[in-house]
């Protein structure tokens, strides 16, 4: 019996279509990942308007060609019964299909920027570029319990997409999210400039552990707990 070709068609064009659709709802899952930090299916079925079932049917294609990757998610405090969510995060390849040609073009001018006027000129663009974070930070310190909390959301209105993970020594900031990730990569000062920013805002000798310039997934910053007044002996205790 021949089939007809005109159903052949139609069917081919049908499996297409929907090949585009998934294609482009795979994107969108991604692009959701990006801008939120680690999701669970469930957050981003919520974020998207899908069900929790289609967003794992698109997880596992995106896992399978190694753009996210999961892990069990941490749980501070008690833990209900139950197995732990898994965490869906980009990997280094995920995050390449959103790199843009403008990272490409800030790179090369950053790059004659240091050509025509010196290394001092990139860490001068670094400091300013931080500044961003830092002006947003004071204007609305005043609106949270602690520094912390305000860098936090200033952050995050900048794209950085920031959280507070406690730690025993204190908490370790995490930026989900680096809008100039691949410019950092080639310039460090930009890195370097944000930690002394921090520092600074926070009134503490930050850390920085790790970086998604630098191959990371998360951005992590540890913030000690602060010392204690009681624990700096006085001018007469040290006599």
């Amino acid at each position: 019996m021949k089939s007809d070709p005109e159903l052949d068609a139609d069917a081919v064009a049908a499996e297409a279509e929907q090949q585009a659709e998934d294609a482009s709802t795979r994107s969108r899952v991604a692009r959701s990942i990006l801008q939120h930090g680690p999701s669970t299916a469930n957050d981003l079925a919520r974020r998207l308007g899908l069900t929790p079932a289609a967003v794992r049917r698109h997880l596992t294609v995106l896992a399978s060609t190694g753009q996210v990757t999961s892990r069990e998610q941490r749980v501070y405090g008690h833990r209900g019964r139950g197995r732990p969510a898994k965490v869906f995060a980009l990997t280094d390849a995920g995050r390449a299909e959103f790199f843009q040609a403008y990272d490409r073009l800030a790179i090369e001018a950053i790059d004659y920027l240091r050509e025509v006027a010196g290394p001092s000129a990139v860490e001068q663009f670094a400091a300013q570029v931080a500044d961003a974070v830092s002006t947003r930070f004071r204007s609305i310190a005043a609106e949270y319990d602690t520094p912390t909390e305000a860098l936090v959301e200033a952050l995050t209105a900048e794209g950085f997409v920031a959280s507070l993970q406690p730690v025993a020594s204190g908490v370790q900031l995490c930026q989900y999210h680096c809008p100039v990730a691949h410019v950092a990569a080639a310039f460090p000062q930009l890195c370097e400039a944000e930690t002394r920013a921090f520092a600074t805002l926070l009134d503490s000798h930050v850390q920085r552990l790790a970086t998604i310039a630098h191959g990371d997934g998360v951005c992590t910053t540890h913030v000690p707990r602060p010392v204690s007044a009681a624990m700096h002996p006085t001018t007469s205790e040290k006599g």
